[in-house]
């Protein structure tokens, strides 16, 4: 599998990021050391995409009550194979919500990913605990967002963007919000 775009995307991130570059440096390590960081066999942990989604009009974003992890989340998940990281994160958002229309929404139009994160999985049954090297994405739902719960869901739920920092429990998350937020209001370019 070739991981030499993602190698770039991680240095060009780093650019725009350079205070993220402990996590960073480490999802570069990883992948450069695992010639199969985007299979779910790489048992120490794999590459994943997410996507971090807000309404049509940038006045909500949307979450997975997640079934296994049980928390609220963003919509995303494994690569299975695919290099390619911003269909990665379609994908699953598409198959997660039932959402169909999509644009993806970048600095400058220049496709590079709202946040980066690496975090544990924890073990479940025969699976033991491990890293998720997750890219995440700002996608734009199109303008007339019809949900379907997938059976990786409990529940999908469009939060106000005002609410943010009361929804979110966690870090990462509240991360990917204000980033959002500031693309948002930069009027980031979607494509």
């Amino acid at each position: 599998m070739h991981r030499k775009p993602l190698l770039e995307l991680l240095e060009r991130y780093l650019a725009r990021n350079p205070d993220e570059r402990p996590t960073v440096d480490h999802m570069r390590q990883f992948v450069r050391a695992n010639p199969d960081c985007f299979l779910r066999a790489c048992v120490d942990g794999h590459v994943t995409a997410s996507a971090w989604i807000v309404s049509h009009d940038g006045s909500s974003f949307l979450l997975t009550h997640h079934a296994k992890l049980g928390r609220w989340l963003q919509l995303g998940g494994h690569a299975d194979g695919d290099t390619d990281l911003v269909e990665v994160a379609k994908r699953e958002a598409r198959e997660e919500s039932g959402l169909c229309a999509f644009t993806l929404a970048s600095p400058d139009g220049d496709s590079l990913p709202l946040d980066v994160d690496v975090h544990l999985i924890p073990a479940r049954g025969d699976e033991p605990a491990h890293l998720h090297h997750d890219v995440r994405y700002l996608l734009v739902a199109g303008p007339d967002p019809v949900l379907s719960i997938s059976p990786e869901s409990l529940e999908l739920r469009w939060f106000a963007r005002a609410s943010a920092e009361v929804v979110l429990q966690e870090e990462s998350l509240r991360r990917m919000a204000r980033k959002a937020e500031s693309w948002i209001r930069a009027g980031a370019p979607s494509s």
